[in-house]
């Protein structure tokens, strides 16, 4: 089965991510399981969600409902059987050379999208994606043979990647999109109304070699779930901290001179976020953030996901995309991760990397900044 519209991610909830109150299993499970009978038809998951429990969770979620009646994708690359974790930077990946040799990237990536079936209550998925990748995951033809080599064992249906977890590698994506799309299917990237940079400049190359977009961060931290405002109470440890102050009140009022296009259409908040992602080809799947948010009066989280899943099928125009655009645009707010020129003379890290050569013609191509 292809991803749905709508989309549920098992980083959802609090348990496994900081974002808001942290569900008890019990209620993490039945917010999987309401999404599922609500109609959202697509599930996804990762191995290094609570190192193996969030995909037991959601087997546990979706036990004894037709398999052939939802997607379900994972997400591998984080080394979790082999790897150690270093601290807030989680676990190695897979490709490391300290791990391992290209020619045992097949092996590894068996055998962890099995055991991830396997706590899924699954023997196959939908989609496997590699995810959170490092440069040799982008641009090692061992890692896409070795990521077809899933599809030939019967593993998964389709493959695909998940970058991140932070935002960037738009290079990095335009060079790996045009050397290995006929092993790509998929590929998962933050874009929302509020942050379209730089996912927006992934479309293009998407769209030219056939890959669909699975856009995540729908929500923008919250704010199109339209219950962040000024003042907002965050418990201890909750990632949103982190951001720069004014975020939340500058957010609110981006988000005031978006909603008139929201109310033409008669959407809520989350929806319209939804829709202005859907109204982008290649963009054919959305998967929010949904956060039980602390202190007293919070919105119920159950209402958040039965809000996502009467998303209607409305597209806006292209006008109204390139006005909302205009009024969330985003570039420069941060430093991106990936390639980029400004981490030339220093040896690649996980998640960011000197340009090299071979990435410029591809940044020139599709108008990508190497200094961002």
């Amino acid at each position: 089965m292809n991803l749905t519209k709508t989309a549920f991610g098992s980083w959802s909830g609090g348990r496994f991510m900081h974002f808001g109150q942290r569900l008890d299993e019990d209620r993490w499970k039945k917010l999987a399981r309401q999404a599922y009978e609500e109609g959202v038809r697509t599930f996804l998951t990762s191995d290094v969600y609570g190192i193996g429990k969030g995909d037991e969770l959601l087997g546990e979620a979706l036990e004894g409902v037709d398999r052939d009646s939802y997607c379900l994708v994972a997400m591998i690359g984080h080394d979790i059987y082999d790897g150690l974790r270093n601290g807030a930077k989680g676990y190695a990946r897979f490709t490391d050379p300290g791990l391992r040799s290209p020619d045992e990237y097949a092996a590894y990536l068996e055998r962890a999208t099995a055991k991830c079936a396997e706590r899924c209550r699954t023997d196959h998925f939908d989609v496997v994606m590699l995810h959170n990748p490092d440069s040799i995951g982008y641009s090692s033809p061992e890692v896409w043979a070795a990521m077809a080599g899933l599809r030939e064992k019967g593993l998964t249906e389709m493959t695909g990647i998940a970058p991140g977890p932070a935002n960037g590698f738009a290079i990095d994506m335009a060079y790996c999109l045009e050397h290995f799309h006929e092993d790509i299917a998929w590929a998962m990237i933050i874009l929302n109304p509020m942050e379209p940079w730089p996912g927006r400049h992934v479309l293009p190359v998407a769209s030219e070699f056939g890959v669909d977009i699975l856009a995540r961060v729908v929500d923008f931290g919250g704010i199109f779930h339209d219950d962040v405002k000024a003042g907002h109470f965050f418990r201890d440890g909750d990632h949103r901290t982190y951001r720069p102050a004014g975020w939340i009140e500058h957010g609110n009022e981006k988000l005031e001179q978006m909603r008139p296009i929201a109310e033409k259409y008669g959407l809520s908040m989350l929806q319209f976020a939804c829709a202005w992602n859907l109204s982008q080809a290649p963009v054919k799947s959305v998967g929010p953030t949904f956060i039980q948010e602390a202190g007293d009066g919070a919105r119920p989280i159950e209402e958040k996901i039965a809000d996502f899943a009467a998303l209607p099928d409305i597209s806006l125009t292209p006008e109204e995309v390139q006005q909302v655009f205009e009024i969330g645009n985003n570039e420069g707010c941060m430093q991106l991760k990936g390639a980029s020129v400004r981490h030339e003379g220093i040896e690649p890290q996980p998640d960011h990397w000197p340009m090299r050569p071979e990435l410029e013609p591809f940044a020139s191509k599709w108008h990508l900044n190497p200094s961002w």
